[in-house]
């Protein structure tokens, strides 16, 4: 969202926080535990120089690029901080390779101008946004070591997460029930100040129609959970198409709109 452009400097940083990742992907236990965790900070506060490298002296850009390297980035502060909790975890390997393509691919698609003049609220309605596709991701990720933690027990193998089942559920389910909110809270900002941000209350376009779906979907979810108790490989996969349902309603119209059409609208 209000990201990088394809200025040098930003691409000097970005292929270092890449070339930083690719160091934990690709060495995996080689590295070993401290140099792992720390080869990965410094990818992870390169990458954070990057999104912030925006900001200064230059027009912030928007589009799927971006957007989906600052998920990346808030599910890699997230991880940062429950490796603190948690010291075992183990998703250093895919979250590495998730970091290094989408820092780059913000470069390479880094969107259109944003023009922050049109209104004072856009920049909320954005960080809203792209808030919720960082909690979202987190759940999905957390909902994956869930899913790979069950598959070892029944394997009766060592799942190798260092977190109990039930611990990995509840946390997957934390940051279901605050990328609701949050997403909520999206909806309702665009709902109220649509005609200030777009010059219309409420364009229902692919956008919001998969918004509202990927909403209900997560609305399902929890009800359900609350509810009926639903947990295990029914949950997760209800959390999986809601996912995906959000990520087609920003990442997946900008991709069509930017890439596949060429266009900047």
């Amino acid at each position: 969202m209000i990201l990088p452009s394809t200025s040098l400097p930003g691409w000097l940083l970005a292929l270092a926080a890449a070339a930083a990742y690719a160091v934990p992907a690709a060495a995996g236990k080689r590295l070993g535990a401290d140099r792992g965790r720390w080869t990965l900070l410094l990818a992870w506060a390169l990458h954070g120089a990057v999104l912030a490298w925006g900001f200064v002296g230059q027009t912030p850009h928007f589009g799927f690029g971006p957007a989906l390297s600052m998920t990346a980035w808030l599910v890699l502060t997230a991880y940062v901080v429950e490796r603190q909790l948690f010291p075992q975890m183990q998703a250093r390997w895919t979250l590495a390779s998730l970091g290094a393509a989408t820092v780059i691919l913000g470069q390479v698609f880094p969107g259109q101008p944003l023009h922050v003049t049109a209104s004072p609220w856009l920049p909320l309605h954005l960080a809203l946004g792209i808030a919720s596709y960082g909690l979202f991701a987190a759940a999905v990720v957390h909902a994956w070591l869930m899913t790979r933690a069950e598959r070892h027990i029944r394997l009766a193998a060592d799942p190798h997460s260092g977190i109990p089942l039930l611990a990995l559920e509840r946390l997957t389910f934390r940051f279901v029930k605050a990328g609701f909110v949050v997403l909520s809270a999206t909806l309702v900002a665009g709902w109220l100040f649509g005609e200030v941000l777009y010059g219309r209350a409420w364009i229902w376009d692919h956008k919001t129609v998969f918004s509202l779906l990927s909403w209900l979907t997560f609305a399902v979810l929890l009800l359900g959970r609350a509810r009926f108790g639903w947990r295990g490989r029914s949950a997760v996969r209800v959390l999986y198409a809601g996912a995906a349902l959000l990520l087609l309603a920003y990442a997946g119209s900008r991709f069509v709109v930017e890439v596949i059409l060429g266009r900047a609208a």
